[in-house]
Parts: structure tokens; sequence; C-alpha cells
């Protein structure tokens, strides 16, 4: 492949990171037109309801992306949706070379847009920085053909596996530039979720705060199966749009359900097991609701369950150079667990990242 439709397609990628978890329900994508070696045109798709990224690309490029060259990491949408068809706007164009990165996971979609561009005299070329593409949008291919958020189950912990001591404490474990990472992570999701245990006993804001810019909030969610979260709580009284879902099931007592009511919450009834929230029918739940994205920042009950109910999609782990020992210091993983080693969750595509302040993070995929 020529270095030169790399480089264009890297470009095309790095404007689709700018609107990273600014898209939901939509998918991050990013548009190059070039011309004569130059780049005459670009733009990325910013918000869900708004231009899509060839949109702002061919009205930066005007009469001049006639006979044009194309970049955009996503194949090219060709339906109706909240806007007209891309297709037809590049047709219209005049472009005459298209080079797309991966294939459109939309069933709407799936290769029926580059069918078009095709069918109307255009080249088309798939698969230039693919796997780059694809990890992009790994949320959006799990939404698009689930229905159901992605989710990432984020924890922080020492390097004898200790989330917090025996007495409880656990603040902080990991470095400011570890939790800063965090605050990156939650700036990019939908939805945070925790248990009613992490409310009452370190009462987080669970809201993002950044260094250099400002964050943007998810919607904060509380597991509590009886709707027993303390009502004074600061999800309640941080000053943030971001709403509160609290989860109960239907033996939460209605004076308990009335009281979060009062102070903002908004609740919803889930099925449960065991007594307890079952995720599954939870992410169908938030699904519907078009929250494509979901990080678990609960204790290990609330991470031992959700890896329980298989619906862990990614495990960011930061792990100190700390020991803390002690019998009763409680993992980062809880619930029954397993009985064999054969039976142990494998994470897949391992990457390890230095954090500054000798942090190590470690990211695999379920």
């Amino acid at each position: 492949m020529d270095e030169t439709h790399i480089t264009f397609m890297q470009r095309a990628l790095d404007l689709a990171r700018q609107a990273k978890g600014r898209t939901s329900p939509n998918p991050l994508v990013g548009a190059v037109i070039v011309k004569a070696g130059k780049v005459i045109g670009e733009g990325y798709h910013q918000k869900a309801g708004t231009p899509h990224a060839e949109v702002h690309a061919l009205n930066a490029a005007g009469e001049n992306a006639r006979g044009a060259t194309l970049y955009t990491n996503l194949e090219p949408c060709c339906h109706w949706g909240r806007t007209p068809p891309c297709t037809e706007a590049v047709i219209n164009a005049g472009i005459a070379h298209v080079y797309v990165a991966e294939v459109d996971p939309n069933p709407s979609v799936a290769g029926k847009g580059v069918q078009q561009l095709q069918n109307a005299g255009i080249y088309v070329h798939i698969g230039v920085c693919r796997q780059e593409a694809s990890d992009l949008n790994e949320v959006h291919r799990k939404y698009i053909q689930t229905g159901k958020p992605f989710v990432i189950l984020k924890t922080a912990m020492s390097l004898d596996g200790k989330i917090a001591t025996a007495s409880g404490e656990s603040q902080w474990i990991t470095s400011e530039a570890s939790r800063q990472r965090g605050h990156e992570v939650r700036d990019t999701v939908d939805a945070i979720l925790v248990g009613r245990g992490t409310v009452s006993r370190d009462n987080p804001s669970l809201t993002t705060r950044l260094q250099n810019r400002k964050g943007q909030d998810a919607t904060r969610i509380v597991l509590d199966s009886r709707g027993r979260t303390r009502t004074d709580a600061r999800i309640f009284n941080t000053e943030s749009e971001a709403g509160v879902i609290v989860a109960v099931t239907a033996e939460a007592p209605r004076e308990n359900v009335g009281a979060l009511e009062k102070v903002g919450a908004e609740i919803i009834t889930v099925p449960a097991v065991h007594g307890n929230v079952c995720f599954k029918s939870l992410m169908e739940i938030l699904g519907k609701r078009e929250i494509t994205s979901v990080l678990i920042e609960g204790g290990s009950e609330i991470n031992g369950s959700a890896i329980a109910a298989g619906v862990v999609d990614k495990v960011m782990c930061f792990v100190a150079p700390k020991l803390i020992g002690g019998q009763n210091a409680p993992g980062p993983i809880g619930g029954v667990g397993i009985h064999s080693l054969a039976d142990a969750v494998n994470l897949q595509r391992i990457k390890v990242t230095r954090i500054p302040e000798h942090d190590l993070l470690i990211e695999g995929y379920l």
C-alpha cells in the first residue's frame, strides 16, 4: 500500500478522534478530500443529528471536489437516518476515488454504500488502516450489532492484587496520573456504573475532571436492588447536568424509591437474579435508551457480578507498585469465583502501558 494513502487515512482517523465520546449513538468518522496530492477539504462528524464527516469535507472543498479522492475511516452511509445519505453527496460532488478503512458494521449499510459508489462509476478501495479504524469504533460496532452497550470494567489495585486495605481504605492506591487517565476514559463514555456500596463507602461525585480542558459528565448509574442509596450522596448534589439512574428490583420498597426520586434520581426497575439487579437485563434496557457505552467503576462484588453475567467487553486494570497484604483485604473481582483454572476468563489483545509515577495500565478484551 502506498504510504501516501496511509498518511491521508491517518489524518481522517485523527479527525474522527476529535469527537470521541460526543457522537453516540453514531460512529466516529473523519473525512479528507485530496486533489493533486493536496488536502482541499476535511471534516469530522461532531454529534448525532449534525452533518456527517463527508459532508463537512465536501463543503470545505466546494467545486474543487470534482475529480478528487475521498479518504474516510468508515464506509459512507447510504440510508436516511437523522441526516441524508452521504453516498448521494459524494456522487453528486463528482468524487472520482474513495478510500475506505472499513465497511460499516451497521446492517443498514454493510457494503451497500460501497456498492452505490461503485455503481456510480467511483473507484472504491477498502482496507487502508483497517485495524486502527476498527479499534476506534469498537463501541459503535458492539452497539449497532447487538443493541447493547460496550462495557469497560476499570479497576485499580496494588501489585499483590488488593483494591483496599483490610480496614477498607482505598484512596489512593494508584497515582494522580493514573486517576487522570481514568477521567479521560470517563470523558468518552455514555454512562458510569457503580454499586450502592461504593456510593455509601466512597461517596464519589462520578464526574469528569480533566486538567487541561473541560470534560463531559456521563450519566451516573447506581445498582441498588432495594433502593437504599443514601439521599445525601454527592451524585445527587454535585453541580452537573448528567442524570442519575438508580437501578432497583421489584423488591425495592415504595418509600425508598420515592425518597430517591425526590432528590432527582430516575428509577428503573430491572428483573432480579438471586435478589440482585440482573446485569444482562439492565444492559438491554440501557441499549434501548441509546446508551452505547458503560464504564464500571464498582467494588469487587459489582465487578464479579458483571464478569459472571458475561456483559464485560474490555478490562482496564491500573496496577501500582505497592504491596498491601492481608487476607481480608479485598481483590478486584468478588463473587463465588471459579473452581478450576480451566474456567478462568482469559483476556485477549493485551496492551501494557507505563503510566508516569511508576503505575502500569493493563488492558485486554474478553
